[in-house]
Parts: structure tokens; C-alpha cells; sequence
């Protein structure tokens, strides 16, 4: 059984049908006829909205003041931090012989992803990355959460009301 998606239409009386002669095909490669499958609601994430987000961030970014740059020096930067801060991230941790080690291991990891944040306590290194936002990664509801959050972070960060990033780009 293929994960592709079929798209389909509702016929009513409970009945779905492929909506061209592809999908008809595909349905064929993917089901057996006479099996059972749960269906759930598939929402495309919208690309007004992606772009929206997108171009919101990259005002946002070129409003900072000269201090946050040397943090966020590209709008990439403000996106990944903003996210990993928001909770959308991986964790891990490394715990080392020593808080000496701890250090070095830091300070060995941090070049290797720009955007990650590297700290260490003790003999524990911890390290975050941002989860990917993309299309195949995150999910509409996801994506939408993540979009509110994020410029909600860059709206705190610049001391505006919230919602205000995400006007802007509109203006």
C-alpha cells in the first residue's frame, strides 16, 4: 500500500470516487477492492500563507536594531532561534566527564549548525535545532501554529503588539 495521497471526491450515499482517470489509477496501485481503510481530512498548507509568513519574517529582520544582529544576522537565523525558542525543536543532551569537557564538546559542536543553540551545565551539553517547517516535515495545522508562534517571538523580540509583524507585511 502506497502513503500517496488520492484525491477524491464525495459522491454522497457514503460513496467516494477518483476525481480524473490518474487518480482512478493511482487508487488501483495503492487499495485492494473489498479492504477496509480509515480516511482522515488532508489540508494543503495554503501558499499565500507560507509566503506571508516568509515575507513578514524578512521585514521583521531588516527592522532589527543594529544590538540583535550580531544574534540574528540573517532573517534564517531569527526564524530557527524564534522556533527553537517556541518549543519547535530537537533536543539533545551529552553528558561529559567533566564540566571542563562539557566545554570543549560545546564549544567543538557549535560551529557545525549555525543555528543551533549549544549550551552546557555542568558536565551536560545540550543541544537544539529548529524542526523543519516544511511542507513535507509540518502540516497545515502545524505549519499555522508554528507561523503564529514564531511571529508572535519576533513581535516580543522588537517590543510591537503581537500581530503587528504580521501586518506589516501587508501594508
Amino acid at each position: 500500500m502506497s502513503s500517496a495521497p488520492v484525491t477524491l471526491r464525495y459522491e454522497g450515499d457514503g460513496e467516494f470516487r477518483a476525481v480524473s482517470g490518474f487518480w482512478a489509477a493511482r487508487a488501483d496501485r495503492s487499495f485492494v477492492v473489498g479492504e477496509t481503510y480509515r480516511m482522515v481530512e488532508h489540508h494543503d498548507r495554503s501558499t499565500a500563507s507560507h509566503n506571508h509568513y516568509f515575507a513578514s519574517l524578512a521585514n521583521a529582520w531588516a527592522s532589527l536594531p543594529d544590538e540583535l544582529l550580531e544574534v540574528y544576522p540573517t532573517v534564517e537565523h531569527l526564524r530557527k532561534k524564534a522556533l527553537i525558542n517556541k518549543g519547535y525543536r530537537d533536543e539533545r543532551s551529552i553528558v561529559c566527564a567533566s564540566k571542563a569537557e562539557a566545554e570543549r564538546m560545546a564549544a567543538f559542536i557549535k560551529p557545525m549548525d549555525d543555528y543551533a543553540i549549544v549550551t552546557f551545565r555542568e558536565a551536560v551539553v545540550r543541544v537544539w535545532t529548529a524542526k523543519s517547517q516544511s511542507m513535507k516535515a509540518m502540516g497545515n495545522r502545524d505549519f499555522q501554529q508554528s507561523k503564529s508562534d514564531v511571529l508572535d517571538f519576533v513581535d516580543d523580540l522588537l517590543g510591537v503588539e503581537r500581530g503587528s509583524t504580521a501586518r506589516s507585511e501587508a501594508a
